[in-house]
């Protein structure tokens, strides 16, 4: 019992560690005019090109005012923005890990998004139930 008690205590310790070091970077930004690939991991969404079918998410449709409300609303706070850039922090409640949500204008009023936890490797899905939250504001 004594083991598994100190098995549990050492894995908090290394998630707590983990949101302190996610607490440290900051969004990938533009990559040549697009937004960053998603990497490996399954802990990024995207609607750029050429990004892999499980990491699809259609664009955002809508006004910048409008998709700085909507990630607002959901909890994100902006941290960059330009006419055609925005990008904002999502915190989890209890390890506070960061999550860097950017968009780009893209045309009239699509916007390209990205969703993606700083570290870790799986999310559960958070990112893709964020970008689906911030445009069902979009459609209200």
């Amino acid at each position: 019992m004594k083991f598994i008690l100190i098995a549990i205590a050492v894995i908090l310790a290394l998630f707590f560690l983990l949101g302190l070091k996610s607490q440290k970077g900051k969004a990938k930004g533009l990559v040549n005019g697009h937004l960053a690939p998603p990497g490996s991991a399954p802990n990024c969404v995207s609607s750029e090109v050429d990004v892999q079918p499980e990491k699809k998410v259609a664009p955002l449709n809508g006004t910048l005012a409008q998709i700085k409300s909507a990630i607002k609303e959901t909890g994100g706070v902006i941290t960059s923005e330009t006419d055609s850039y925005v990008s904002a922090t999502y915190m989890s409640k209890f390890f506070k890990f960061i999550d860097d949500v950017e968009v780009r204008h893209e045309k009239e009023n699509i916007w390209h998004i990205r969703s993606a936890s700083r570290v870790g490797y799986s999310d559960r899905g958070v990112n893709r139930r964020r970008v689906e939250a911030i445009r069902s504001l979009l459609v209200k």
